[in-house]
């Protein structure tokens, strides 16, 4: 980065032992985003809890992909009231840390709770979720604030993308690891909810390793009452939209990244669900194709930060857009029960999912300010909520009213074009450069 806050300790800048902490923290909640949120719990969603013939759910019958894409699109919209304020709060208190540890503690013990969800228990698994999925993105809400602290412009693309990749593959250990017990298992339905509440062995136990490598990075401010906190947040939330005006080309990539995030994220949700509703596979066939994910997203990862060298980051991170927008589309083609072109599918993901996200995650943090890295990533986080709100229950709704999930892939490659599209018309260099005058655009 160009120049180094005052409330960042510049020895920990680019500090091996501070980006190995923060790297592992990836390791840590990574079973989060594979075992609970990407391929066990959907799957164990539709299969068990809510089971072929659908549920009765405020007022009407639902399938198991229509309600969890209700659930995946609520969670977001939660986010997305919570998150920027809890960004600014922290960057204000220097308290990015602390509020990194509640979420993990209490991520943690949410997860535990799984072990208590079975057949028909709609009301628990909601709530479960929806206390995951809060907790986990918006504790990375703060983690991934602290990449623009610890690195400069010319390291930040590596470690987003050894971060990324880090998490890739603690994410397929615990997943492999998973797969291999329920396959032991006599019991498999039992033996699944043991595999989602060992996330929290997972999550909690390398949290605690990771974390204290990230003490002493911020230089925290004199503490304040909760009120004046909440105060402090939401001043400064409301003041940076009123000076995004001032930055036309943050804005403008927030806006492509709401978009291709939200085709992101809505295929991560909704894959378990619709190969298992729509393509009539197997759980353990789900299973294997987030494992083949994890891992090939690992090179992708660590392949996408060596092509932004060759080619730039904007244009490296288009060629792996067009890349997302040929895989998805072949999903729509993917026949019933058949386990191989759904297993060669996740693999074309596998390999442009690290990239999409690591190269993101690296071009934001390089246009930010500084001072405001936190809030700036819980905006980050907030615009990409807020699309994600959309995704799911669009899908949610296609999927009910045509009664297939295909047609509902059509829109996940629409918002991938576009967003794609949008993208292409960023001036990188002059969004770097603009991140100087933040200090001089207060309202």
């Amino acid at each position: 980065m160009t120049g180094i806050s005052d409330r960042i300790n510049p020895e920990r800048v680019n500090d091996k032992r501070t980006i190995f902490g923060w790297t592992m923290y990836d390791w840590a909640n990574s079973a989060v985003a594979t075992t609970m949120l990407g391929a066990v719990l959907p799957a164990y969603f539709e299969s068990v809890i809510v089971g072929e013939d659908g549920i009765n759910f405020l007022g009407r019958i639902w399938s198991a992909e229509g309600l969890y894409g209700l659930l995946a699109g609520t969670g977001p919209l939660i986010l997305f009231l919570l998150v920027p304020i809890l960004g600014a709060i922290a960057d204000y208190s220097g308290s990015k840390l602390v509020f990194l540890r509640a979420a993990a503690v209490i991520g943690t013990l949410t997860c535990a709770g799984f072990l208590f969800v079975g057949e028909g228990d709609i009301a628990l698994s909601i709530l479960l979720v929806l206390a995951i999925q809060i907790c986990f993105t918006g504790g990375n809400v703060f983690y991934d604030a602290f990449l623009p602290e610890i690195t400069t412009d010319d390291t930040v693309d590596s470690v987003s993308a050894r971060g990324y990749a880090t998490g890739y593959l603690g994410g397929g250990i615990h997943l492999a690891l998973g797969l291999a017990f329920i396959q032991l298992s006599s019991d498999t339905a039992f033996a699944t909810r043991i595999v989602l509440a060992s996330v929290a062995l997972w999550w909690g136990g390398f949290a605690l390793f990771s974390l204290p490598k990230l003490a002493g990075v911020e230089i925290p401010r004199p503490g304040l009452r909760l009120g004046q906190y909440v105060k402090t947040g939401v001043g400064r939330t409301v003041r940076t939209v009123l000076r995004l005006r001032h930055f036309p080309q943050l804005a403008l990539f927030m806006g492509a990244f709401m978009l291709y995030n939200d085709a992101i994220a809505t295929t991560i949700a909704m894959s378990s669900v619709y190969a298992t509703g729509t393509l009539q596979l197997e759980t353990t066939t789900v299973i294997i194709a987030f494992l083949v994910v994890q891992f090939l997203a690992v090179f992708g990862s660590i392949a996408a930060a060596r092509l932004s060298r060759f080619i730039g980051i904007r244009a490296a991170l288009i060629t792996i857009l067009v890349g997302w927008v040929a895989v998805v589309g072949t999903a729509y083609f993917l026949p019933t029960g058949q386990m191989l072109p759904f297993i060669a599918t996740a693999a074309g993901i596998g390999l442009v999912l690290g990239g999409a996200q690591s190269l993101s995650r690296s071009l934001y943090a390089s246009m930010i300010p500084l001072d405001a890295s936190a809030e700036f990533f819980g905006f980050y986080t907030v615009f990409s909520k807020f699309a994600a709100i959309w995704g799911p229950l669009i899908f949610s709704a296609v999927r009910e009213g045509t009664g297939s999930g295909r047609p509902a892939i059509l829109t996940v490659v629409g918002f991938l074009i576009v967003g794609t599209l949008l993208l292409a018309m960023v001036n990188v260099d002059e969004a770097r450069e603009s991140r100087e005058g933040w200090a001089l655009s207060q309202p």
